[in-house]
């Protein structure tokens, strides 16, 4: 990669660090904002569905203006929302009559942040001169899972030392990155998605191309197929270990989170030896698997271990299919990777909904719900093979 681009590739890098921080750190405090303000645990979770809900209106919104004010433009915006969203949650819960609306707004905010950077950094790293854009994309992405675990970990480790009832500190320090990023995108260069001269196709275009919907269905597959098992693998460790809450969230969601970042860091470093279908086409078969073992291991700790290697094998979804697009679509442009990203949302929030619903209807029996969450990676699956067959005719 030419020397004047690292420095934006590392500022892409800080940015999912961002989004990390932006879509984990509040949830480590709805316990005790439920407790501390007294807001029912039903007005909690709409907290997370407007995140979301934010996120995905964003990311189909983001097609109609990305172009027009620029990527540079574009990626200040999101880092300010990001940070303006974080220092708000600090104020307005007091500020306000009501806490819970405070907290709503907050979340409201950094929400739009989050939903630009979903849209922005794959396309402005792929755009980065490259010698291999799959490793840098699996590279970018693996930051993600890093941002993840650190915000977990120095969280609680933060909490446990200086207590919790200092999380107003916490949150400040944590909007200090998106602070100190957004000035770098002030100055990084940022090379162009299409060449001059080119356009990139529009909505409609996408929309008449079959390549273009095995791609979209593919995103949402690998959006449901981390998010399926990851958003409930606290709960299975609580409920199958009966261990803590903080045990749970350790032993759950942070070992998923390490091991799907190991899988991204590992195509990042040993890309340019690696064929990325055939590595995806396995990462799909032990995913299957994974969900299998979740499902059937009469042992909570072969359940939950088969949770961790889960992590592992959706690591390269993601990016993957975000490269296959790449080279698939090669004029794709902006409105291709804002509809990816919508669809890989639709994914995580339809993912780990279909595993509820049907465990609830199974008597709260989440080894069942995981079972039912097995279309995903075989779709997926079907989908890669359907792009290689492509791409040899």
């Amino acid at each position: 990669m030419k020397n004047q681009y690292n420095k934006t590739v590392i500022a892409c890098f800080i940015g999912y660090i961002v989004q990390a921080i932006v879509n984990n750190f509040a949830p480590l405090l709805f316990l005790f904002f439920q407790k501390n303000y007294q807001i029912p645990l039903s007005q909690i979770t709409l907290l997370v569905t407007f995140n979301f809900g934010i996120q995905l209106s964003v990311d189909l919104l983001s097609v109609g203006f990305v172009d027009k004010i620029g990527y540079r433009a574009s990626m200040i915006i999101a880092h300010l929302f990001s940070a303006a969203g974080l220092l708000l949650l600090t104020v307005l819960p007091e500020l306000l009559p009501s806490p819970f609306i405070g907290i709503l707004i907050s979340v409201m905010i950094y929400a739009v942040g989050g939903g630009l950077l979903e849209v922005l950094v794959s396309p402005v790293v792929e755009a980065c001169p490259s010698d291999n854009k799959e490793k840098a994309m699996s590279m970018l992405h693996s930051f993600y899972c890093w941002g993840h675990a650190g915000v977990v970990l120095l969280s609680t480790l933060f909490f446990y030392t200086i207590g919790i009832g200092q999380w107003k500190l916490l949150t400040l320090l944590w909007a200090l990155i998106p602070l100190t990023n957004m000035v770098l995108f002030t100055k990084v260069p940022i090379a162009p998605l299409i060449e001059e001269g080119e356009s990139g196709l529009k909505v409609k275009e996408l929309f008449g191309l079959r390549i273009f919907w095995i791609l979209l269905i593919m995103m949402i597959c690998a959006g449901a197929s981390e998010q399926a098992v990851s958003q409930w693998a606290s709960t299975f460790a609580e409920k199958g270990l009966g261990i803590s809450k903080t045990a749970g969230d350790l032993a759950g969601p942070l070992a998923f989170a390490v091991l799907m970042g190991s899988a991204r860091l590992f195509y990042g470093k040993y890309g340019d030896r690696i064929h990325l279908e055939r590595f995806m086409v396995y990462s799909c078969c032990l995913c299957i698997l994974s969900y299998l073992g979740i499902s059937l291991f009469p042992v909570p700790q072969l359940s939950l271990t088969a949770c961790a290697i889960c992590g592992l094998s959706v690591g390269i979804m993601w990016p993957g299919t975000f490269s296959k697009a790449s080279a698939a679509l090669p004029k794709g442009g902006t409105a291709m990777f804002a509809l990816l990203a919508l669809g890989g949302d639709i994914g995580c929030a339809g993912g780990p909904t279909l595993v509820g619903m049907v465990s609830g209807l199974c008597g709260d029996n989440l080894k069942i719900g995981v079972l039912a969450g097995l279309i995903f990676p075989m779709l997926l699956l079907v989908g890669i093979l359907l792009c290689g067959r492509r791409k040899k005719q």
